[in-house]
C-alpha cells in the first residue's frame, strides 16, 4: 500500500503542476493582443489540460480511491479531517472541471474574462492544496 501512497502523491504533484500553471497560461491569454499568440497560448492549454492535468487527476482519484477502499475508508471514515480533505479533492475536481471549460472558452474564442479575474483565479489552488496537506498531515479534527 506505500506504493500506491507514493504514487497518490506523484500523481497529485502532477496535477496541482497543471492546475498552478494553466490559470496562469489563461492569465497571459487574456492579454494576447496578437492572432498568433492567442493560438499559440490555446495549443499550450489544451496539451496540459488534456495531457498532463486530466491524466493527473484521473490517477490521483483512482490511487486516492483504492486507499480509501483498502483501508482507509475503516480507519478513517468517521474523522472530521479525512471527511473536509474528500469535501475539499471535491471541490478541485469542480475547479478542474471549470479549467476545462476555461479552456473550451479560450478554444472557440469566447473568453468572457480579464487577466486580473484570472490571476484571482490562479490563487485558489494554492489554498485548496495548503488546506488538504495540512489536514492531511495535522489531522486537526
Amino acid at each position: 500500500m506505500l506504493w500506491v501512497k507514493a504514487f497518490h502523491i506523484i500523481f497529485m504533484v502532477t496535477w496541482f503542476a497543471g492546475l498552478f500553471y494553466l490559470p496562469r497560461l489563461f492569465v497571459y491569454h487574456a492579454t494576447a493582443d496578437d492572432r498568433i499568440g492567442a493560438e499559440r497560448f490555446k495549443v499550450m492549454e489544451r496539451k496540459l489540460f488534456h495531457g498532463i492535468m486530466t491524466p493527473g487527476a484521473v490517477l490521483t482519484i483512482a490511487s486516492g480511491l483504492w486507499m480509501m477502499m483498502d483501508y482507509a475508508w475503516a480507519a478513517y471514515a468517521h474523522a472530521g479531517w479525512f471527511q473536509l480533505k474528500l469535501a475539499l479533492a471535491l471541490v478541485l475536481i469542480a475547479y478542474h472541471v471549470y479549467c476545462g471549460r476555461l479552456v473550451a472558452a479560450f478554444r472557440d474564442d469566447n473568453n468572457r474574462r480579464g487577466h486580473i479575474y484570472y490571476r484571482w483565479f490562479n490563487e485558489f489552488p494554492v489554498l485548496l492544496l495548503i488546506a488538504v496537506v495540512v489536514l492531511v498531515v495535522v489531522r486537526p479534527f
